[in-house]
């Protein structure tokens, strides 16, 4: 008999235990889970290596991606990393302090701030993306293209049925 992974143990606990319940969704969701805290404990192995919690990189992606000047209201990253904007506050403080990120007032509006990558930032960001990169194309080294690519499209179609679509 194979070996069976741990969301399989557990059906077979559950299917013993609670026969008149369907545990079939558990081999999805229970290996889904599972896999979502593998993977980011992989991933943050490489944003530590720069002096990064997952947040402070999603805030600097967030930034680089915003293209030149690399700026974005606190508010605007709230949303581009899916934090409220207290959690965004503190995230910029210790950026702010490390020297890669600053914040102004905003020329358009003088009452709002604005969050820029400083050059500093950007040297960083530029070479934790490359690196993180690599480290996902390492973590998908089991799959064939093919596989990979089934994998993308089932996962979109499934996320668009439950997360609220995302704006412009």
């Amino acid at each position: 008999m194979e070996a069976m992974d741990h969301v399989a143990r557990i059906q077979a606990e559950w299917a013993r235990e609670r026969p008149d319940v369907d545990v079939a969704p558990q081999g999805v969701i229970g290996r889904l889970h599972r896999l979502g805290l593998l993977l980011t404990e992989r991933l943050c192995l490489v944003y530590a290596r720069y002096g990064l919690s997952e947040g402070e990189f999603d805030v600097l992606a967030a930034l680089r991606r915003a293209g030149e000047p690399f700026e974005r209201a606190p508010g605007e990253l709230a949303v581009h990393t899916m934090v409220t904007t207290g959690a965004m506050t503190k995230r910029v403080d210790r950026l702010e302090r490390a020297g890669l990120v600053t914040r102004r007032r905003s020329a358009a509006d003088g009452r709002g701030r604005v969050v820029a990558l400083t050059p500093a930032g950007r040297d960083l960001i530029d070479r934790a993306f490359t690196e993180h990169m690599r480290n996902e194309r390492s973590l998908l080294e089991g799959l064939t293209a093919r596989e990979a690519a089934q994998l993308e499209g089932l996962l979109a179609a499934w996320l668009a049925q439950i997360e609220p679509p995302a704006g412009p």
